[in-house]
């Protein structure tokens, strides 16, 4: 894609003021009252997948598809998309939220997309362009996709089928001339990945860029739709620059909202953009009615701006002009009173030449972490080191490895709980088995952990087409183990690739073509190049963590006497050189050969002096793990010994 600078208009309006959303459409079709007919395809223009869909479906109307509306009666949808013009909307919504194959093969009609899209691209553009010509005031178009139909979390439809409809409509809304694209409503935040993915296939091939805005749906429960928090949400959406604004609409009113706007307005680097609900439905002879006034939800605006700096505000469902022209009149033009942790555009998408400006008061800042389908987990922990738990590797468990042969799929996930149960932050999961088919396992393992385990996964293989499909079925923010440069720089650079492309960190091991470092100095050098490698991608030091590789202690091998000293000395270098990286280890590497009560023993005091030279996380048997309170002075010295090579006082362990 090309990455010259471009302006946006839009975002640099953003930079000065708060923007207002337009209102519900769909309630304001239904206000109308239209006559079936106009659900038909008698008045759509004569395309050939209008004509299919004719030769299909006859004069039957495609009965409760407000997107067809955009090919049968334009003129009803100027004139809603005028109405919140007319009432002060910086933003309309392009009637595209149910344009993907998915929402409209309930219809019979999968292959009216483009059209749909296109035509609510077309109209909205020409009725902002409309306003901003007769009030000499800039309107913008935002090209709005919703969640469809279908969860791709619980495999109702599959990635492709996502990727491949989400980015059929970008592209119609793009070339329409939208000035941003709108993910909204979003339920299920594999659904949010596939979205973002999609929007930047779509960019590319229109060779057009565009900022994207994310919007998800919290439910009463507190949660999305499918058990997921809002951090979780809001760890995935910062992965992907071109995010320039986060935030909620729909399922509930304000004062649900209000806390979900709290959290965000303390951790988003992002602007916050809110679209409550005119307050919860109540039903009233059989319809729901929305209760909340005009005067309310501005008074809710009000505080959503001056409270958590709240940049874009607007109304879904019960919303209507009135209700905008309240909003418009208490907030409109208002100063979002950034929060200073908004990073500025400049800074999230490079490729526009402006920023937003933001005080330089306050302490907040990003999330940095990982994060599952339900949970964040933040790298650093207050009381612990980040536990990544190793049972479930084929390279390491016997269990896991006959499970896995056996393809006992429940026992499986029975183990990743266990595991998790016993304190694991993280699970590195690994499916590499001989004979097998190790894409194939790690796919069908991860959507099962991606529903039923509630902590992220770090995903432990060697293959690139592994780690892509693996990529494509957990709905959070995941780690990839590993990169090196064993084979030189390519297979680094295609991970690193992917990492960029579906939001994700990375570990790093330091090897290069000569092999796995032994010495301080060629593993602190190795960690260097490397580093200048993720900074080109644009991973931020955080997403980064490195392996300084440990060595065995138990072979007497006189080459490896001192490779523990090595290792712990390249991790204190590392971290006092780069601190916002992380480092980790596979600590039972350090003992392996040894008898299970001293592995136990050896790992721990090496894990306990990692850990007091900056080490942030280990892939350990967590359960196998001892504090020195609960190690003998005598078995403590002995171990330590060895880990220091201090052999005038070695005993054997």
């Amino acid at each position: 894609m090309n990455k010259s600078p471009l302006h946006s208009e839009f975002l640099e309006a953003l930079g000065e003021s708060v923007l207002i959303w337009d209102g519900a459409f769909g309630t304001q079709v239904q206000n109308r009252e239209l006559p079936l007919a106009d659900y038909g395809l008698d008045n759509a223009p004569d395309t050939l997948a209008v004509q299919s869909v004719r030769g299909r479906l006859g004069d039957t109307p495609l009965e409760g598809c407000t997107e067809i509306l955009n090919l049968t009666r334009p003129d009803v949808m100027t004139e809603i998309h005028e109405s919140y013009l007319a009432a002060g909307s910086d933003i309309i919504e392009t009637n595209s939220f149910g344009a993907t194959s998915i929402v409209m093969a309930e219809y019979d009609a999968p292959e009216l997309v483009a059209d749909i899209a296109r035509a609510a691209g077309d109209i909205a553009v020409a009725a902002a362009k409309k306003f901003s010509e007769s009030t000499g005031r800039r309107r913008f178009v935002a090209g709005g996709l919703g969640p469809g139909t279908k969860l791709v979390t619980l495999g109702q439809t599959t990635w492709e089928a996502l990727e491949n409809t989400y980015t059929e409509a970008f592209i119609q809304l793009i070339a329409s001339g939208v000035d941003v694209l709108l993910l909204e409503t979003l339920q299920d935040l594999l659904m949010v990945k596939a979205g973002l993915v999609s929007a930047r296939r779509a960019m590319a091939e229109t060779g057009q860029r565009l900022p994207i805005i994310v919007q998800v749906t919290m439910e009463q429960t507190g949660t999305m739709l499918l058990g997921s928090e809002i951090g979780a949400a809001l760890n995935l959406a910062e992965c992907f620059p071109e995010v320039v604004a986060f935030g909620m609409n729909c399922a509930t009113g304000p004062v649900e909202m209000a806390e979900h706007a709290r959290f965000l307005g303390a951790n988003s680097t992002r602007p916050l953009s809110i679209q409550p609900n005119a307050g919860l439905p109540m039903m009233e002879k059989g319809h729901a009615v929305y209760k909340l006034t005009p005067e309310e939800l501005a008074d809710h605006h009000d505080r959503f701006i001056s409270e958590f700096g709240a940049a874009l505000v607007g109304g879904c469902c019960g919303t209507t002009p009135h209700h905008i022209e309240a909003v418009v009149a208490k907030c409109g033009g208002r100063n979002h009173n950034a929060p200073a942790h908004w990073q500025g555009v400049r800074n999230l998408f490079s490729g526009f030449d402006f920023e937003i400006r933001t005080p330089e008061q306050g302490q907040t800042k990003a999330l940095q972490g990982a994060s599952s389908l339900y949970q964040f987990v933040p790298y650093q922990q207050d009381n612990s080191f980040l536990i990544v738990g190793e049972r479930t590797n084929a390279n390491g468990s016997k269990a896991f490895r006959e499970m896995l042969a056996a393809e006992n799929w429940d026992g499986l996930v029975e183990m990743a709980r266990d595991t998790e149960a016993e304190g694991s932050h993280l699970l590195d999961v690994c499916t590499a088995y001989v004979g097998r088919d190790e894409a194939r396992d790690m796919t069908t393992l991860l959507r099962l952990y991606n529903q039923h385990v509630t902590v992220p996964i770090m995903i432990d293989s060697t293959e690139v087409p592994v780690v892509e499909a693996a990529l494509k079925h957990l709905a959070g923010k995941p780690i990839i183990n590993s990169i090196n440069f064993e084979d030189g720089e390519e297979r680094t650079r295609r991970v690193l690739e992917l990492c960029q492309t579906y939001g994700a960190a990375v570990v790093a091991l330091t090897i290069n073509e000569q092999g796995m470092a032994k010495s301080v100095e060629d593993k602190v050098a190795i960690a260097e190049r490397i580093l200048a490698l993720t900074r080109e991608y644009g991973l931020p030091d955080h997403d980064v963590f490195f392996d300084c590789l440990t060595f065995t202690l138990g072979s007497g091998d006189e080459e490896f006497r001192k490779s523990a000293i090595a290792t712990i000395n390249a991790i204190r270098i590392l971290k006092e050189r780069y601190p916002a990286i992380n480092t980790i280890l596979g600590v039972s590497n350090v003992s392996f050969g040894l008898k299970a009560s001293s592995r136990m023993a050896l790992n721990s005091v090496f894990l306990h002096y990692a850990q007091e030279a900056g080490l942030d996380a280990a892939i350990v048997h967590f359960s196998k793990i001892r504090p020195e309170s609960q190690i003998s002075d005598e078995i403590w010295k002995v171990a330590s010994d060895l880990v220091f090579d201090r052999r005038e006082y070695a005993m054997s362990v």
